[in-house]
């Protein structure tokens, strides 16, 4: 059964949005590699955000990206048995304490004497 076009609604049985989506991806030894995420069950998934702007706010203003449509973004992961595509992501982790950086140490509680 064929879907209804409507002009407000161009592609209403997708389940993604039309168009490219941000992909992070990390330097690898041939070029960019697209970023494998866990959800939090633990299985692997691929991510994309639908702007700049929510990819930079959930991963950091450095995070490298590039443009992929999710047919696109799928094919590049099925061969690695990763069939989720995560869109939009809200990550709830506290951000991790820089390489190096010290802890900080809280001065003792003072014990309480008996009177």
């Amino acid at each position: 059964m064929a879907q209804p076009l409507y002009g407000e609604d161009p592609e209403p049985s997708e389940r993604f949005p039309a168009g490219p989506l941000y992909v992070p991806v990390r330097p690898g030894p041939s070029g960019c590699t697209t970023r494998l995420f866990r959800t939090p069950l633990g299985r692997r998934t691929a991510v994309a955000f639908t702007s700049e702007r929510t990819l930079a706010a959930t991963l950091g203003p450095g995070q490298a990206w590039i443009r992929l449509a999710e047919p696109a973004l799928r094919a590049l992961t099925a061969p690695l048995g990763v069939t989720t595509v995560t869109l939009d992501p809200q990550f709830a982790a506290p951000a991790a304490a820089p390489a190096g950086a010290a802890f900080a140490v809280r001065p003792p509680v003072p014990a309480l004497r008996a009177g």
